[in-house]
């Protein structure tokens, strides 16, 4: 089955990511990685509308939302807290400074911890991370990953991207009590780089195909069930969104294109006939 995506935002955005949805406050949030920067926004018939940007001194690879507004934003080798009045608090340190290396997707698991994987600015490869944030501090999930990105959780298992190699992990996830199981190959894409990712009411992913211009609805065995073409080469990540959970938001970036086309760093939106699951708050413990 192939759906067509729809341009949403006027913005135009160098590396759009990790769209998320506030169900409490109706508001979407994402994040221009490159540009440093976290948005909110109104996501009205298909339409995304920026209503305010929190403007950061470094790389910011994700952002979540906690139960009260207050939000976790990913720096560059840090999880930083913005308070409900704008001021911001480094919460913990994920990476070592100085290191060639920098923060990218992250999302909150269905107890409310915060979880951040990491990619190389340099060659070095096989040494990037998957933490996560709870009461106790930095726990390190997997640390020789070589591109860490899309997090989704389906049931009791929870499923994570290393793009690069093109593999989506699985791994048996306890939310709670926290404890997770061994990791483990659920599949590889090979035609494109799979990208962010987030998961329907029914089970399935739905994961981002950089290099393919779509998003792809997957089983969690690999079989493809679906397509959203968005005629954007660079599609980085999907969030179910609306307060019926049904649209589909898409970021695109226009990184790494040498002519970028009209669409190229806009956000998307499609109805692909599920819906999401809730997404889970963020517990600042």
């Amino acid at each position: 089955m192939k759906f067509h995506a729809s341009p949403a935002s006027a913005e135009v955005y160098s590396l759009g990511e990790g769209p998320v949805w506030d169900a409490a406050r109706r508001r979407l949030l994402w994040v221009d990685i490159v540009a440093g920067a976290v948005y909110e926004g109104v996501l009205d018939d298909g339409t995304v509308t920026a209503t305010r940007r929190h403007a950061f001194d470094s790389t910011v690879g994700a952002v979540a939302v906690a139960a009260d507004g207050q939000l976790i934003v990913a720096e560059k080798e840090t999880l930083t807290r913005v308070g409900l009045d704008g001021r911001r608090t480094e919460l913990a340190r994920v990476l070592e400074p100085g290191r060639r290396s920098r923060l990218n997707d992250g999302a909150v698991d269905p107890a409310g911890r915060f979880l951040i994987g990491s990619l190389a600015q340099d060659d070095r490869h096989g040494q990037e991370v998957l933490a996560r944030l709870d009461e106790t501090g930095v726990t390190y999930l997997d640390t020789d990953l070589v591109l860490s990105n899309g997090l989704a959780w389906v049931g009791d298992r929870l499923y994570s991207v290393d793009t690069v190699p093109g593999t989506i992990w699985v791994r048996d996830y306890d939310a709670a009590g926290g404890t997770t199981g061994p990791r483990r190959e659920a599949f590889t894409i090979t035609d494109g780089k799979p990208d962010g990712m987030c998961a329907d009411a029914d089970g399935n992913l739905w994961i981002a195909n950089w290099g393919r211009g779509r998003v792809e609805c997957r089983t969690p065995t690999g079989e493809l069930l679906a397509t959203v073409e968005t005629g954007a080469p660079h599609t980085s990540s999907a969030a179910f969104a609306g307060p019926d959970l049904d649209t589909l938001v898409i970021t695109t970036s226009t990184q790494g294109l040498a002519e970028p086309g009209p669409g190229d760093g806009r956000l998307f939106t499609a109805n692909v006939g599920v819906r999401g699951l809730p997404t889970p708050y963020w517990n600042p413990f």
